[in-house]
């Protein structure tokens, strides 16, 4: 039997022993690939403030949205109302969409870029979202993570 015949004769094999090699992984891949988070704020609104809070949003909140929007920092944002909601269950859910969560410096740069954008620094920021205390009512938030179907 010559070099070639031996050869030859192990294409066969080769070619079995890597479909069999290639099953496995081919049936390990995953059935969806991550996708955009979803920041989710849970909002009780107090009694009588419904259109002040609603104004709030129309203005401050959408300019906001809008700005971080326009840099490229998120992708979309929603005001969802719960309109059959249970005792504890909040009122309206704020939706910032976004593809990925920036590390700490880059997170300074752009809150510093919004500081200037609105010519407001974090401590007028942070006492205009207490102000809105007596608005509404912060319940909890939720980072989530869209999955894209294959």
């Amino acid at each position: 039997m010559t070099t070639i015949d031996r050869i030859a004769g192990l294409v066969p094999a080769a070619l079995a022993f890597a479909v069999l090699c290639v099953a496995p992984v081919a049936a390990q891949e995953s059935s969806y690939t991550p996708d955009v988070y979803w920041e989710v704020a849970m909002i009780d609104v107090e009694d009588g403030q419904g259109e002040n809070y609603a104004d709030y949003l129309a203005r401050e909140w959408k300019a906001t949205q809008e700005f971080a929007k326009s840099k490229g920092y998120i992708q979309d944002y929603h005001v969802l109302a719960n309109n059959n909601n249970r005792e504890d269950e909040p009122d309206l859910y704020l939706i910032t969409v976004f593809k990925k969560i920036y590390d700490t410096p880059e997170q300074l740069r752009q809150q510093k870029e919004f500081e200037a954008h609105m010519k407001k620094d974090a401590r007028v920021l942070d006492s205009e979202f207490g102000a809105r205390g007596k608005m509404r009512r912060v319940t909890g938030s939720m980072l989530l993570r869209e999955l894209k179907l294959k």
